[in-house]
């Protein structure tokens, strides 16, 4: 434990305070405002990209356990103050004591890494088909994961004893993928209290009586409610992060407190302590795009939750799971194989089936697909989550001109056909979800004529395939040589006109979100 970065943590907050608030941007790409922040593009490497890697490890994944085997086992360290009539007796079962003589803070030296190798989880990534990773730097819990001078419970002076932020950053830049440590910090401040997302949070019996007897925990829970403390080091955090690792992405979890407590941000409605947050988030934000626009990197924010945390238009729009019915503006999914983000012993996971199609779909409507691993904490990843991307990358390895690069159609889906579709230049994909034993119509393509097209092949397969215009719609007949292709099967038809169509859009965030989907772990789609 490094005792003068602690003594330094209070000049940086300070100093770090002052460069938010007083920081003059009106010279640089964007001025502060979210009006500013609104005109922010999608990078190419985002839109064309598609594929992401979320991975959820900290010292909750030493816990591997949730009640009831299901659900977001990276939430368990609040519950073990919050649930005490469960989990007290499971942690004196476990570990034969429970708080406030043994609480999360003492789970930490189990979390070792010992098992980890950066490289061969960069080589991981890329072999599947990812195109950028986005890797908890800390969550809910005040954990960080990379070399901060700011908080002494990092993860180089405690538990795995080396930079697991700054060391992935080197891996995936080894194999071109771009880089987004993400920041859940928005809900530290009640994550260990009494009662969540208040302003005037306070901590549980139980947290406040391990703070008294180990002082220094109270850098770990603490500190408690919106004050400007809290927000000066939720901006401090964040600026080491990016002065120290340069990430292409600001990626964040949703802020609860913004709709809770008697708030509603966005309505203009906000007590004092929350408007401030509000504010240096947001100069927070616009200094990390103009930091990022000084040395020409290509930057991206995500707009998380139902109740979007900034103005739509600042970043994709994004939620846990998410499975939009339309094509809508920018958005991301990120999405688990089973039921928890975190390493869950015993996680009951989503078919590979399930995880093909929902990937196509998300893609099909603007989306892109963020699909989340939970390593254990010794740094392996569960072998189904393996099995999972593997089945992925081969899938992709066939079909990825379908994927990659691509653009939404005039329609995203064509259900009495099991079809989905996306586009790139002249050529459209039509993606069947189902085995394809018998010939199909498209009819999306009603009135075209045959000069139109010049051309229709099966990806990974040599097959020739026979089609025909009709009136309703160009027809394929299905080969009896299906390919090397699983759970999903792309046609591309070459065509002579462009096929990308962005009027279609449902540029409404509130309209794109209404009638949301949830896919079940066989894969089924069912309306919320």
């Amino acid at each position: 434990m490094k005792l003068p970065k602690v003594i330094l943590s209070l000049v940086t907050l300070t100093l770090f305070a002052q460069v938010n608030v007083n920081a003059d941007t009106t010279s640089q790409a964007y001025d502060g405002s979210w009006e500013s922040l609104q005109q922010m593009p999608v990078p190419a490497w985002f839109d064309d990209g598609k594929i992401g890697i979320f991975i959820h490890w900290g010292p909750y994944s030493a816990i591997g356990y949730r009640k009831g085997g299901r659900g977001y086992a990276e939430h368990v360290p609040k519950l073990f103050y919050a649930d005490p009539k469960h989990y007290r007796p499971y942690m004196k079962e476990r570990w034969g004591a429970t708080p406030p003589e043994f609480g999360y803070k003492d789970i930490i030296p189990e979390f070792k890494a010992e098992n980890w190798d950066p490289d061969a989880w960069a080589k991981l990534f890329k072999e599947v088909g990812a195109h950028y990773v986005v890797m908890t730097a800390e969550h809910h819990d005040g954990w960080a994961n990379w070399d901060s001078d700011l908080t002494p419970w990092n993860a180089v002076d405690m538990g795995p004893k080396r930079d697991l932020v700054g060391d992935l950053g080197k891996a995936l830049k080894k194999q071109g993928l771009k880089y987004a440590p993400s920041y859940h910090r928005e809900r530290h401040q009640s994550f260990f209290a009494k009662k969540q997302y208040v302003v005037d949070a306070v901590p549980q019996d139980a947290i406040a009586e391990e703070i008294k007897r180990v002082p220094e925990a109270a850098l770990l829970y603490g500190p408690f409610g919106t004050s400007k403390e809290f927000v000066d080091s939720y901006v401090a955090r964040w600026k080491e992060i990016q002065e120290k690792y340069q990430p292409d992405m600001l990626w964040m979890d949703d802020f609860p407190i913004y709709t809770r407590d008697g708030n509603n941000v966005r309505q203009g409605i906000a007590r004092p302590e929350v408007k401030y947050f509000d504010d240096q988030v947001r100069l927070m934000i616009t200094d990390f795009m103009n930091d990022a626009a000084s040395r020409g990197q290509p930057v991206y924010v995500n707009n998380k939750g139902g109740n979007r945390n900034w103005p739509d238009g600042v970043g994709c729009l994004e939620k846990d799971n998410l499975k939009l019915k339309v094509i809508g503006p920018k958005w991301q999914s990120c999405t688990t194989f089973g039921t928890s983000f975190g390493y869950l012993e015993g996680d009951k996971y989503k078919t590979v089936q399930g995880v093909i199609h929902e990937m196509i779909e998300v893609i099909s409507r603007n989306g892109n697909f963020l699909i989340n691993i939970g390593p254990k904490a010794d740094g392996t990843i569960p072998q189904p989550q393996v099995d999972r991307l593997q089945a992925m990358g081969d899938w992709l390895r066939i079909n990825g001109a379908a994927i990659y690069g691509s653009r939404y159609w005039k329609v995203s889906e064509q259900k009495d056909a099991h079809l989905a579709f996306t586009t790139n230049g002249t050529k459209l994909y039509a993606i069947k979800l189902d085995k394809p034993t018998e010939a199909f119509t498209i009819t999306g393509t009603a009135g075209w004529t045959t000069d139109q097209i010049q051309g229709v092949r099966l990806l990974g397969s040599t097959a020739q395939i026979d089609w025909q215009m009709t009136p309703e719609g160009i027809r394929i007949a299905s080969p009896s040589d299906l390919g090397a292709s699983q759970y999903a099967w792309t046609f591309e038809i070459q065509t002579t006109a462009e096929q990308h169509t962005p009027n279609v859009i449902v540029r409404d965030a509130d309209r794109a979100l209404k009638g949301t989907k949830k896919v079940d772990l066989e894969g089924n789609v069912r309306a919320k």
